[in-house]
């Protein structure tokens, strides 16, 4: 990559000044030059820099090297438009533009991405109307097109999203997905953080990726505090990251079970779910790990005497999924509908730079705690589980061998836990002024990216959360183009993305 992008670490604090500041064509060209080659866009912000004018940040991934790279250049109104060239830039300069008002000049779908009270003023600097609300939808002109509207309120109990789809007879030509209802400004509310509330909101960006998200967080505050963390806290962390991985797959397999009617796995599954989360409260008291992860380490530690009890208790759930899953495999009719719906291919899953369960049924083999490995990954391997088909089948199959290989780290790391730690202590740490740090952990939906930037006093002047669903809620719209309109709860739900956790 050219050396107008700094490379650097994954959780490793960058001095402000020493990050590149390039003239806008400069950063183009670098950007346009990498992600050509074997780089990926990971996070793309703005920051408010001065009157009229926006610092936009790329950071950028190089995975089989382990390696991020990082550039910006000062917007004032408008810039130039990536997305023709490269999809996976769509939502990234969309947001910007809602955020900020800085126009991507060629952005073929300009509208702001969820529905903030600034919406309308952006709105009004628009040559395009944009309607508020998110309902300026596209639309397929012809005699035997027609509209068919889902959501937002949708039946039973499930986070509101509109989806729009442009139908010939049953058939699928283009779906539009509005987001947005559940945004609650979070990243706003980080604003001059850490505070005590600020792990509360980290907790809840998306309440079934707890763990995930603080501990993302806490390499944030460690790097910039300097803090290093016990060896057991890492054993915690790590285990508390893969039950949530077995307990959300679970659930999802037994959804997309229920989806198609097949009942005997769906009802095993529901229960089995609930009993993943009993065991991460044995770890914390919480059944969704919230108190698990904290600046420094953990608060908890797992005593022989709990140790064995979660150790049971998880051969005992495994055991119960592996029976109940393995009945979907052995069942010719549910194969057939799994292997015959939501099919993407790898050249768009690298088009959109897709992450997680997804990219992996696609054949990728993108996973962080592979390419980039933090904690106790650095010592303790998981193989990358991939399935090359993209369709609904490989996205289960890919969840099914992820749950296998989870199972198998937990069961290999209990016993190795140490016998006592150092638990770390409840005190807001200093951290670095003016500087930035940027940290990745795999939840078990894919790549959650943290960007920190603090200002003179430490404090958080910006901090960019990207929750994996905004890279993947375009894959879904490609993966029902041509699919039967009720094929969309089944492709729905292999990709099962945040809604929450992309109104950030």
């Amino acid at each position: 990559m050219s050396r107008r992008f700094l490379e650097f670490r994954d959780s490793e604090p960058l001095a402000l000044d020493k990050i590149p500041l390039l003239q806008e064509n400069e950063f183009r060209n670098e950007l346009a030059g990498s992600l050509e080659e074997s780089w990926r866009i990971v996070n793309f912000f703005g920051v408010a820099s001065g009157p009229s004018r926006t610092r936009i940040y790329a950071l950028i991934a190089d995975d089989p090297r382990g390696f991020l790279g990082i550039s910006a250049f000062d917007a004032c109104g408008e810039f130039n438009s990536m997305t023709p060239d490269f999809p996976q830039m769509h939502l990234f300069e969309r947001e910007v533009f809602e955020q900020f008002g800085v126009r991507p000049k060629g952005h073929p779908c300009l509208k702001p991405v969820r529905f903030q009270s600034r919406m309308n003023q952006i709105a009004a600097t628009d040559e395009r109307p944009v309607i508020p609300g998110g309902a300026d939808f596209f639309r397929i002109d012809g005699e035997d097109v027609h509209e068919v509207a889902v959501g937002p309120v949708h039946a039973g109990v499930i986070e509101p999203g509109h989806f729009r789809f442009q139908c010939l007879g049953e058939d699928v030509l283009h779906l539009e997905i509005s987001l947005g209802y559940q945004h609650r400004g979070i990243e706003k509310r980080l604003l001059g953080a850490p505070r005590k509330d600020t792990m509360h909101l980290i907790e809840t960006a998306a309440g079934d990726s707890t763990v995930a998200n603080a501990t993302a967080y806490c390499m944030a505050i460690e790097a910039l505090a300097g803090m290093k963390v016990p060896l057991g806290a890492e054993y915690m962390r790590a285990i508390g990251l893969e039950l949530e991985r077995l307990a959300n797959h679970a659930g999802d397999l037994g959804a997309l079970a229920g989806d198609i009617g097949f009942q005997s796995t769906s009802s095993y599954c529901g229960r089995i779910r609930g009993d993943f989360l009993n065991i991460t409260a044995l770890l914390c008291g919480n059944r969704f790990g919230r108190g698990l992860v904290r600046p420094g380490g953990t608060p908890f530690m797992l005593d022989a005497q709990r140790a064995e009890k979660l150790g049971e208790a998880l051969h005992k759930t495994y055991a119960d999924l592996k029976n109940a899953v393995e009945l979907l495999w052995d069942n010719p009719s549910v194969l057939a509908r799994f292997e015959n719906a939501g099919r993407i291919s790898i050249e768009d899953c690298l088009e959109l730079g897709i992450v997680g369960v997804p990219a992996r049924a696609c054949g990728l083999e993108r996973d962080l705690r592979q390419d980039f490995p933090s904690g106790l990954y650095q010592f303790s391997q998981i193989p990358v589980s991939v399935c090359s088909k993209g369709n609904v089948f490989s996205r289960a199959f890919v969840r099914w061998l992820e749950a296998q290989r989870s199972y198998a780290f937990i069961s290999e790391n209990i016993s190795a836990l140490p016998d006592t730690f150092e638990l770390c202590q409840d005190k807001a740490p200093d951290l670095l002024p003016d500087s930035l740090v940027a940290t990745l952990c795999e939840g078990w939906r894919g790549e959650i990216s943290h960007v920190a930037i603090t200002d003179q006093d430490g404090r958080f002047a910006r901090y960019k959360i990207c929750d994996p669903s905004f890279h993947n809620w375009s894959a879904l719209a490609i993966a029902m183009r041509d699919q039967l309109v009720s094929d969309f709860p089944l492709c729905n739900k292999s990709f099962n993305l945040s809604y929450c956790g992309h109104d950030l």
